[in-house]
């Protein structure tokens, strides 16, 4: 073979060979040219929809969940009827919410009606208006002091008409009735009628017994039959005589048997003290 056909062989031999380094760079160069000029051209990707970017750093916030919840944080449920989930996983929390509900009522009726119980406020009882408690029951009035009648004795009045009024008084205000039998003329009547005027005994009288003042110094029948009825040791009677009876109508002390105490205030205070209900 000639030296001009084996020129002819190379140098076909070389336009068929693969292209060199540089010209296989070119259009990888150029395509990142278009790349970048389009970039520019339309600003930065927008971020992933969802995500948010922290403020200055420009580093995408963590998703938040769906349902609105922080991220890592317990989702909680609502007492509002209305931001509970709908479908068939809102059973539980529509019946958790009636509970949560009614846990923050009971806190509230607390703090109304004796939540600051721990403070010294009102107790429980609940009884102020609008706390819904049961009203504690009206404490029984206290009877008017009874009255009692000055000194001496009235002859004329209707001795057992007075004893039965001041039974159904004792039975309606529990308090005992005193039945003094005495006289006008006796020194020992006038002394105790002196401490029954006193203001402290005449105190007592009024808060623990009806006194009923008879008189047994004249000739009057009557009289003399409730003394016997309601002193029935007989014999000779040293005035004044003092009897004690209950609402029943039961002699509790008659001092005729026992013995008048000294008709002094502390004597007679004494025993008005030990014979009251």
């Amino acid at each position: 073979m000639s030296s001009r056909t084996l020129r002819s062989v190379r140098s076909g031999r070389r336009t068929t060979s693969s292209p060199s380094p540089l010209a296989r760079r070119l259009p990888l160069v150029a395509a990142a040219v278009v790349v970048a000029g389009l970039a520019t051209a339309c600003g930065p990707s927008p971020a992933p929809a969802g995500s948010a970017v922290q403020a200055g750093t420009g580093t995408p916030a963590p998703e938040r969940p769906a349902d609105g919840t922080a991220p890592g944080a317990s989702p909680e449920v609502s007492a509002t009827p209305s931001a509970l989930p709908s479908g068939p996983a809102s059973g539980s929390a529509s019946a958790s919410a009636p509970a949560s509900a009614s846990a923050a009522g009971s806190s509230q009726g607390t703090a109304r009606s004796g939540g600051a119980t721990g403070s010294g406020a009102v107790s429980g009882s609940g009884s102020g208006p609008g706390s819904g408690g049961t009203k504690p029951a009206p404490a029984t009035p206290t009877p008017a002091p009874a009255r009692v009648p000055g000194p001496g004795y009235d002859g004329s009045a209707d001795a057992r008409a007075l004893l039965d009024a001041a039974l159904r008084a004792a039975k309606s205000d529990g308090r005992m009735v005193l039945l003094d039998f005495g006289a006008n003329w006796c020194g020992n009547c006038k002394a105790a009628d002196k401490v029954f005027a006193q203001p402290a005994t005449t105190a007592l009288l009024a808060d623990d017994y009806h006194l009923v003042k008879v008189d047994i110094g004249g000739d009057n029948s009557a009289n003399s039959a409730l003394l016997r009825e309601y002193s029935p040791s007989g014999g000779t009677y040293t005035m004044p005589v003092l009897v004690v009876v209950t609402p029943s109508g039961t002699t509790r002390v008659d001092t005729h048997a026992t013995g008048n105490p000294p008709l002094t205030a502390d004597g007679i205070n004494t025993f008005l003290r030990k014979w009251a209900p």
